[in-house]
């Protein structure tokens, strides 16, 4: 069976576009694109079938079935020639059963997606792969692509100068000045892009990526093109398929542009569409306080969306006034039927290292999902016997300097609670057991 996808636009359904098209909004109306399958050819396998297949691809040698993305190539980019994939067997990242931390918060079936755990530390790699393929394609089959560009708060950017050094096509990255962690800032640099530190936040830095690839041989890369949601949409379906293909009661996840939970939804629904799971999971989106438009949005019912102009947060990644994304995040909620919640900096600082103080590392945006589940599960909205996946979307590796300050007593609106600097000590032998009594004295009383 030949499977096919293509561009519609999320308001009128009734213009198609070609993936291989240089375009990122509805030439009528301006609405954003989304890619569409054809879901009666993927009708031509059963739901088993497709589990099966799935189960099989899992880790494979063969190239590019083994990657957790292209595993469900006919899901995904079924025009993208194998020849012009560019993969680093991203994905099929492990599900924690993080049940010390849940019986601490009173939630003992709680699971955390580690997406960190793959090649750039963050769940970009996922979309990543699909547009940089689709566009190694595009330039195979002669579009006069000269780079692929996009605003980033770190992980973005990170994950294209990766995949696009890979391929062999020029990256262009505008990054707010100091506003990304050091590790962020050199991987880009690292892999060879073009790299601008712009005096601006990153709504400032999307607006200009906006206007630079009006240029139609600098092709955008942010969330605003949805082949990237394509490749995202897997952390769904890894994890029912991790779970043995049950679906957990709620996943809550950290929002910032919103493409993340669009393409949650989108995958989720797929698998029901075609018979994988029978019902849908409740989404949560957790927002910092000091960048929550869809929270204030959510409060008021998604009446009406007012931009806000996003103050400094720990949470740098989801440092965002304005999302791109949200006419997509406000219609998968509602489908099913989520919640958004806000958390502070203390919050999410001291759930993060509470969480680590379990054997995590987390990353300060995993911290303001781990912030928002206890607010809920305080609130009564998630309940204690209810299975819940957090999804962590970066490795906490890629954030030390938060993790340093914070056990130095160092940040700002925080009380570190769970502090645990190194002891400093003579260097003699006498010194070091009596520090361990005391640790063990301490630890019993």
């Amino acid at each position: 069976m030949a499977y096919n996808c293509w561009y519609e636009c999320i308001r009128d359904r009734s213009e198609r576009y070609s993936i291989f098209d240089v375009i990122y909004r509805c030439e009528d109306c301006g609405g954003l694109l989304e890619v569409e399958h054809d879901i009666e050819a993927l009708k031509d396998r059963s739901a088993e079938e497709w589990k099966q297949l799935f189960d099989q691809r899992t880790h494979s040698k063969n190239f590019p079935f083994g990657s957790g993305v292209w595993g469900k190539k006919e899901w995904i980019a079924p025009l993208v020639r194998d020849e012009n994939i560019v993969s680093m067997y991203e994905g099929n990242s492990n599900i924690y059963n993080a049940h010390r931390f849940g019986e601490q918060i009173g939630l003992p079936d709680l699971w955390l997606k580690l997406c960190g755990n793959s090649h750039t530390g963050s769940f970009k790699d996922l979309g990543m792969t699909v547009l940089v393929s689709v566009v190694k394609q595009m330039i195979a089959e002669g579009k006069p692509i000269r780079a692929i560009a996009c605003a980033s708060t770190g992980d973005t950017s990170a994950a294209l100068a990766a995949y696009a050094a890979a391929s062999g096509i020029p990256a262009v990255i505008l990054l707010p000045r100091a506003k990304v962690s050091t590790a962020q800032l050199i991987q880009p640099i690292a892999n060879g892009a073009t790299v601008m530190s712009l005096d601006t936040d990153f709504d400032g830095c999307m607006r200009i990526v906006q206007e630079l690839t009006e240029d139609p041989s600098i092709y955008l890369a942010n969330s605003m093109n949805s082949l990237r949601i394509e490749g995202q949409k897997t952390v769904g379906i890894e994890i029912i398929q991790q779970l043995e293909w049950e679906v957990p009661d709620w996943i809550i996840l950290p929002s910032g542009n919103l493409g993340n939970v669009s393409a949650l939804g989108k995958g989720l629904l797929m698998m029901k569409e075609l018979g994988l799971i029978d019902h849908l999971p409740r989404i949560a989106c957790a927002q910092s306080a000091n960048a929550n438009p869809l929270y204030l949005s959510f409060k008021n019912d998604y009446k009406e969306f007012q931009p806000v102009q996003a103050r400094k947060t720990l949470a740098s990644a989801i440092q965002i006034g304005n999302p791109v994304s949200y006419d997509r995040a406000v219609r998968i909620l509602k489908a099913f039927d989520g919640v958004v919640e806000q958390v502070t900096e203390d919050e999410l600082a001291n759930a993060a290292a509470r969480a680590d103080r379990t054997g995590l590392y987390c990353c300060p945006h995993t911290g303001v999902a781990l912030g928002a589940l206890i607010r809920l599960l305080d609130q009564g909205i998630i309940k204690k016997n209810e299975r819940v996946v957090v999804i962590s979307t970066a490795h906490g590796l890629k954030f030390s300097e938060f993790k340093v300050q914070y056990h130095q007593q160092q940040l700002q609106e925080v009380t570190s609670r769970y502090a645990n600097p190194p002891l400093e000590l003579p260097a003699s032998y006498d010194a070091v057991v009596n520090a361990i009594d005391k640790l063990h004295l301490a630890a019993r009383f």
